[in-house]
């Protein structure tokens, strides 16, 4: 299958580790691609439900997919965020093309951009973080009941469902989060002189230009890979939303996201002394 070159692509709240992953999917999504800058803009391990009893080969063949980029030259960073927040005391380090920090700030087609997961801005992060973990467990959950209900509906021919849009549509306090969420980067960007905020955290996708007294800006934001499965690209001096639709992945083309023993890179080893290190970490 031919792969497409994209200058950037970044993508966010994978949460690998947990049962709304949509692995597979992702796995499928970056075998298309041959971008020249991966951005992995926090949550791609969920750390705080991280449990050995869940890590299906799915998930661990991502792994092996971003290695696979790292080897090749892929510039990959690394951006921590609030589910993998144990990473952000390793902020800086560097092993080849891999890159790990807590932020990032890169110059496209001489336009700044500012690279940051977003969690700074939930102030039940900065204050309430046990209830925060709660509210994780929680969602973790009701998506697996919805996979339950929305195999259902399939099986009846019916449309599926998202239980937690329904949810924040519902909820003003939600809308009125996402807006002010979305506002506060907007304004601390122009502040700074920047021309694209990107950001992910709220696990909804977004691409607008935002405009204050200031000046303005272009906001932006990957989604997630648990709901929404989206990403976003930058190609030919433009930013796009890209959208996993399952018509346009052929199980044949791809079977189920399989690497090749090529691609296997012989790093499985590697990967697994990685995880134990985080198990050890959570552990202390």
């Amino acid at each position: 299958m031919d792969k497409r070159n994209v200058d950037v692509v970044v993508i966010s709240d994978v949460h690998l580790g947990t049962y709304g992953c949509h692995a597979k999917e992702l796995l499928k999504y970056l075998k298309t691609i041959k971008p020249k800058t991966l951005i992995l803009n926090g949550d791609i391990i969920d750390i705080w439900q991280f449990s050995k009893s869940y890590w299906p080969e799915s998930h661990m063949k991502v792994i092996r997919k971003l290695m696979k980029f790292v080897s090749e030259g892929v510039e990959v960073h690394y951006l921590t965020g609030n589910h993998d927040e144990m990473l952000r005391k390793f902020d800086g380090m560097e092993m080849g093309s891999f890159h790990l920090g807590n932020k990032l700030i890169m110059e496209i087609d001489g336009k700044k951009a500012w690279f940051f997961h977003g969690d700074v801005f939930d102030v039940t992060m900065q204050h309430s973080k046990w209830l925060a973990k709660m509210g994780a467990v929680g969602y973790d959950t009701l998506i697996l009941i919805n996979s339950f209900v929305n195999w259902i509906l399939n099986a009846f021919g019916r449309e599926k469902m998202s239980f937690s849009k329904k949810i924040k549509a519902r909820f003003k306090d939600a809308v009125k989060f996402i807006n002010s969420f979305e506002q506060v980067a907007a304004e601390l960007a122009i502040e700074k002189g920047y021309e694209y905020v990107v950001c992910g955290h709220i696990h909804q996708a977004e691409k607008r230009e935002i405009v204050t007294d200031s000046g303005k800006v272009t906001y932006l934001n990957s989604g997630d890979w648990v709901e929404s499965l989206t990403a976003l690209e930058y190609n030919d001096q433009s930013w796009s939303i890209f959208k996993y639709e399952y018509k346009d992945f052929v199980k044949d083309e791809i079977d189920e996201g399989i690497l090749s023993d090529a691609e296997d890179l012989k790093s499985k080893l590697d990967i697994n002394l990685l995880l134990q290190n985080i198990k050890y970490e959570i552990a202390r």
